[in-house]
């Protein structure tokens, strides 16, 4: 069914996500998230976690889910904003805080450091050129960025951990380079 996706593990696994219809929203598939939380381990306890273009809040809420201790969430659209309070209300996700602001406002603005980023923005606005460097700052010591893209070529400034391929979407845990 479409605008749907199930989380896959923790506390909440197996709760339906809801989600309105937007042409940039395309949750990460279940295969790719288990995929990603092996690689990041099952247990995100005491894990501080940036979703930057939150979306259907596939990647935000199975972050919680296995007990992260912050999950801070980036959604610019207010319909898409409404949603994931709809469903952070529903499951009771005390340790999200969403946050209704343009990405790269958000980075420009936010000081906070986390241990995993989420990025996955709209393919079609291009960002991670100009996103991907302001990201250091934003990374606690010993962090990882996972990145989604329609299989980017070079990261500077950064050493691809992990990587993965799924249909059309490559995925990417990078750490950064940069002391």
């Amino acid at each position: 069914m479409r605008n749907r996706v199930r989380i896959i593990g923790g506390e909440w696994r197996s709760r339906i996500l809801t989600f309105p219809n937007d042409m940039d929203l395309r949750p990460t598939p279940d295969r790719v998230r288990e995929t990603v939380f092996n690689w990041l381990g099952q247990d995100m306890s005491h894990k501080r976690c940036l979703d930057l273009f939150a979306g259907s809040g596939a990647m935000g809420f199975e972050a919680a889910s296995r007990g992260a201790a912050e999950v801070v969430m980036v959604e610019s659209s207010p319909a898409v904003l409404k949603a994931l309070r709809a469903t952070a209300e529903k499951l009771g996700a005390t340790r999200i805080e969403l946050a209704g602001i343009d990405a790269m406002n958000f980075i420009d603005s936010d000081r906070r450091r986390f241990d995993v980023i989420f990025l996955d923005p709209p393919y079609r606005l291009d960002l991670l050129p100009r996103l991907l460097p302001k990201l250091h700052a934003h990374l606690a010591d010993g962090g990882m960025v996972y990145l989604e893209d329609d299989c980017p070529a070079e990261f500077e400034g950064w050493a691809v951990w992990r990587r993965g391929h799924a249909g059309k979407v490559c995925y990417h845990l990078l750490s950064s380079t940069i002391n």
